[in-house]
């Protein structure tokens, strides 16, 4: 049925239903927005790490970084794991977001400026970035389970084969692939049918066929589910279980999903494992590693500086981390994931763990990735089918529902993002724009039109992901629109002078000019797209590498000698013949780096009339660097980057630093009551850290001996013992987590 065994929709309907149990049992507690929101801040550490863990973990991460590391090899892992460098700096983070005591991060511009409108739009900046988080997830998600239900050919509708030939034929005239790399639905069914005929009974012209139409990729995959089915799906259950009983049905269900997606990072390990031995010989992890080394480059099992991933420089990764760093915290998830927290220690013990959590399964993901590319790497020539194509492989044949669990561990990582994000979203719309426009409610109304707001955020996302195609430039477009909320969040946090004046100043200009004006210009003179200047590309020299042969080099430099064989009889000025390769011989390895766009976010390509043109946004900083007279093509496509990065997160900075020194201070009092609570510890019980809140706030001086710089306008605090210890673990568990990577690696390297 669908696709699936009986088995295996039995472990997905008895999974479904324990998430929707918890929703309603946790509704009973429900008594104010606090417990609805924040679910009365009782969590302990326990139910906070995975709730890290789980909101910080969706479904395209494990499948994006087996795709990158099945096309990159093991640097691909850094696609999911640049936050790694920045989670030491979640050990303070995460205590300022309990400190602050709010319902929302919203709450935090009008607490610190006093400004109502500025929560406003906070409030509506967040919860269109929070949608566009769960669109990605809702995509994914269903990506991937369509990939893992393929219908066969031989049972496709008349309807079904229509939308085939269309996608065939779109596909063709797109001119982005030809006729030889894409399979027909003739060519499909014939696939389908010489799969089914055991290789014994194969002819040997049947083999050749098979070969190569197994080298050819389906123009759509059709499914026993529809895309927009299992979006609706999954976005209905999580607004049953989630806005019947808010914050804690969400993260006690993070706890459940959370140990899932710990399943799901290494449940297809062993099994790839077992085959890669069943195909090519050999027993146990030791012989399966052995047979991974021999089968791939070296250059596959670099994680720093891999020719395959050479713009993630020592530079780019310092100041991708540093962003990370500093937008991270602007999220409004942020205050949710750690202000429902018990105490202080509970909130950064769990979101600190439950990310070097997620950073371990980024690891375990990749190790997935080199053993697929020895599975498929002949076979599955779309990266993203990867996931789908090894769990119906590897999974399907034991029959004891492993492939409904891991449809149910995909749909969980989904969920548990999903239900944090939609509370988020559901509070800022309510506590910051509702209670504006309808103050003096009771709790019970608030909470319901907060069930409301959940819901609608959840509908809209799904929508969102039905609609676009291009959600990832989305995703971008929010996630950098953090960088215009930077300067007021870090200063207002650190430091006493910050004013609205400053913050209303940072927020525009970062807004216009990192997001607006790179749209609207192209937008409003399209000819500047083709403009000669614009078009400008960096101009790498190549890249040379010296290897230890492997048995995968050896059969690279076969084809290479075949391919020079071939071209020497079209051609009289071809090059020297490559010399064959043995096995542990030392050679070098020359990569040319593709050339890449200076101006534009998608590069430099052909319009309709064949035209070299910009696509994406225009990067105006770098513009206006070019024109001062900085020779942009010089450097390399990482340096630009960084360079980029840095401009956008330095320029908002000094604005707000300027235009505070030059306006008037805000009004005392609100100052001193703000940073009355960032320098009061918070006491597990509510009434007693009410009390103790209060106290600060009508002896302002109590605070002064924690500052580092008595007397000045910063509040930069003291550490004490629990500051140090924890923030020197958190430094040795990113070398621990490189280490292990390393470990890992270094050992299918000596296998």
């Amino acid at each position: 049925m669908f696709g699936l065994s009986l088995i295996d929709i039995g472990v997905i309907v008895v999974y479904f239903g324990i998430v929707v149990g918890i929703g309603f049992w946790a509704s009973r507690h429900i008594r104010g927005e606090e417990d609805f929101f924040l679910a009365g801040r009782r969590f302990g550490k326990f139910i906070q790490t995975f709730a890290a863990f789980g909101q910080g973990t969706s479904a395209d991460n494990a499948v994006g970084v087996a795709t990158t590391t099945f096309s990159n090899g093991a640097s691909g892992v850094w696609s999911s794991m640049l936050y790694l460098f920045a989670t030491p700096i979640y050990w303070f983070t995460s205590v300022w977001m309990r400190r602050l005591r709010l319902l929302t991060l919203g709450d935090f511009f009008l607490e610190r400026y006093g400004s109502q409108r500025m929560a406003a739009v906070y409030a509506l900046i967040g919860a269109i970035g929070m949608m566009s988080f769960i669109a990605l997830g809702f995509s994914a998600m269903s990506k991937t389970i369509i990939a893992i239900t393929p219908k066969p050919v031989t049972e496709f509708t008349a309807a079904e084969q229509a939308r085939y030939r269309t996608a065939y034929d779109r596909e063709l005239q797109s001119g982005n692939t030809t006729a030889a790399e894409l399979l027909s639905l003739e060519e499909l069914a014939e696939l389908d049918r010489l799969e089914r005929i055991e290789t014994q009974a194969q002819t040997s012209q049947e083999q050749t066929t098979l070969t190569l139409l197994q080298k050819q990729r389906q123009a759509v995959t059709i499914s026993y589910f529809r895309h927009s089915m299992l979006v609706w799906t999954v976005c209905l259950i999580v607004i049953v279980y989630a806005a019947a009983g808010g914050l804690e049905a969400a993260f006690l269900t993070d706890t459940l999903q959370g140990m899932f997606i710990i399943v799901l990072s290494v449940i297809l390990i062993p099994f790839a494992w077992a085959k890669i031995n069943a195909v090519y010989g050999g027993s146990g992890s030791w012989d399966a590693l052995s047979t991974i080394h021999a089968k791939l480059p070296d250059s596959f099992f670099e994680v720093f500086g891999s020719p395959h991933t050479i713009d993630f420089t020592w530079y780019y990764i310092i100041a991708l981390s540093a962003m990370a760093t500093l937008t991270v915290v602007v999220q409004p998830n942020q205050l949710i994931a750690c202000g429902s927290a018990r105490g202080e220690y509970e909130a950064r013990y769990g979101f600190v763990v439950g990310s070097y959590l997620k950073r371990v399964c980024t690891v375990f993901w990749g190790v997935f990735g080199l053993a697929a590319i020895v599975l498929y790497g002949s076979t599955v020539y779309h990266p993203d089918l990867v996931w789908g194509h090894a769990t119906r492989d590897l999974l399907g044949p034991v029959n004891i529902g492993l492939v409904g669990l891991m449809v149910a561990c995909l749909m969980a990582a989904l969920q548990s993002t999903a239900d944090c994000l939609m509370l988020t979203c559901s509070s800022l719309l309510t506590h910051n724009l509702y209670h504006l426009m309808v103050p003096n409610r009771s709790q019970s109304h608030y909470i319901w039109v907060g069930r409301v707001f959940g819901a609608l955020t959840l509908l809209g996302a799904a929508w969102i992901a039905l609609q676009f195609d291009t959600i990832l430039q989305i995703l971008k477009f929010i996630w950098e629109m953090n960088v215009a909320l930077v300067p007021a969040f870090w200063l207002g946090i650190k430091w006493r002078r910050a004013n609205r004046w400053g913050a209303w100043a940072s927020m525009v200009f970062g807004i216009f000019a990192f997001l607006v004006l790179p749209l609207a210009v192209p937008a409003a003179a399209p000819s500047i797209r083709t403009m000669p200047m614009l078009l400008k590309c960096t101009t790498p020299a190549p890249l040379v590498r010296t290897y230890r042969a492997s048995e995968a080099d050896a059969r690279i430099r076969e084809m290479e000698i075949a391919h020079w064989e071939t071209s020497r009889n079209a051609t009289e000025t071809a090059t020297d013949r490559p010399e064959p390769l043995e096995i542990g011989q030392v050679f070098t390895r020359t990569y040319q780096l593709p050339t890449k766009s200076i101006f534009w976010t998608q590069g430099v390509g052909l319009d309709e009339l064949g035209r070299r043109h910009g696509k994406g946004s225009l990067s105006l900083e770098l513009v206006l660097l070019d024109r001062l007279g900085w020779d942009l093509s010089r450097n390399a496509y990482a340096l630009n980057e960084t360079i980029r990065i840095l401009i956008r997160i330095c320029s908002p900075m000094l604005l707000m630093l300027v235009v505070c020194l030059l306006t008037r201070a805000d009004d005392e009092r609100l100052v001193q009551r703000f940073f009355a609570r960032m320098r009061t510890r918070v006491a597990p019980d509510p009434k007693e850290d009410a009390d103790r809140l209060a106290r600060a706030i009508d002896n302002p001086g109590q605070g002064e001996g924690m500052l580092l710089f008595p007397g000045t306008k910063w509040e930069f605090y003291r550490w004490n013992r629990e500051d140090t210890v924890g923030f020197v673990l958190s430094v040795l568990a990113v070398f621990m987590v490189l280490g292990l990577m390393q470990a890992l690696l270094t050992v299918i390297g000596k296998a």
